[in-house]
């Protein structure tokens, strides 16, 4: 079978576990094929299938996200490393790369709490050359994906990466202060009922904080303001439902919050100031 016939038949079986069936298939036979999607679409569809694509698939059908089979993932135009240590960047979270980019100078420093992939701090890099910054995550694993994916953006020198834990006393210390900070926390309820490509294969501390899901913003708002130079910002992704909870957590810790909502029309982010 060719390529074009094996992607349909593929994409039947995966229609089985996913609602973008074909795009998966693609993706997965790019991979496979050592092709980026568009080159195999233009000139790949009558090759022959490459041997280890039946593989990916079967990993796919067990319910494995695209991004840990191909250990890569896009994010405002980066092609970013991915591996389970780390959750998988979603186009909504690029909200708030857009509001940080609406508050950043030509020059600055920026704090990414949870850093993960670095995908929110590594935008913002990629935008404004003038800038600097740290990430910190409480993972190793991930941090090992996000300094090296620096590296591979050219973005290294303008970046450090640490092993913090902010439910620990200390984690703050030696940071400095900073005019942005972005930040992604864990923020599902902990009995949320969630798809089993995340429930069983994303990290489940990045996920889960608390039967509210608020454990995190609870911890970490009250400890901004001593991060934060004069005029400065700090962005915090929230749940469809948190806007009202966490905007009283910024209001009791002395911050205005403004809500942005993503492309979806979702509340997706606090701007706190």
């Amino acid at each position: 079978m060719t390529v074009g016939d094996t992607l349909r038949a593929a994409a039947e079986r995966l229609a089985a576990v996913s609602d973008t069936a074909r795009l998966d298939a693609e993706m997965l036979m790019a991979h496979a094929l050592g092709l980026t999607r568009s080159d195999m679409l233009l000139r790949a569809m009558r090759e022959p299938v490459p041997s280890g694509f039946a593989a990916l698939i079967e990993r796919r059908m067990g319910h494995e996200p695209v991004a840990y089979i191909t250990g890569m993932a896009e994010f405002w135009g980066l092609t970013l490393a991915v591996t389970p240590a780390t959750l998988i960047p979603r186009g909504d979270s690029e909200t708030l790369v857009e509001a940080a980019l609406e508050r950043a100078g030509a020059a600055g420093r920026a704090l990414d709490l949870g850093t993960g992939t670095g995908a929110l701090l590594l935008a913002l890099l990629a935008e404004r050359p003038g800038w600097q910054g740290i990430g910190i995550d409480s993972s190793a694993g991930a941090l090992a994906v996000a300094s090296g994916n620096a590296e591979t953006l050219g973005l290294a020198a303008r970046s450090a990466w640490h092993l913090r834990d902010w439910r620990t006393s200390d984690w703050a210390a030696n940071l400095g202060t900073f005019d942005l900070i972005l930040c992604n926390p864990p923020y599902v309820e902990t009995d949320a009922v969630l798809d089993p490509q995340v429930r069983d294969h994303e990290p489940a501390t990045a996920l889960f904080a608390g039967p509210e899901g608020l454990d995190d913003y609870r911890v970490l708002i009250p400890q901004m303001r001593a991060l934060m130079n004069p005029q400065a910002h700090a962005i915090l992704e929230i749940g469809a439902n948190q806007a009202g909870a966490v905007s009283a957590l910024a209001a009791a810790s002395g911050f205005a919050a403004e809500l942005r909502h993503d492309l979806a029309g979702r509340p997706r982010a606090l701007i706190l100031g």
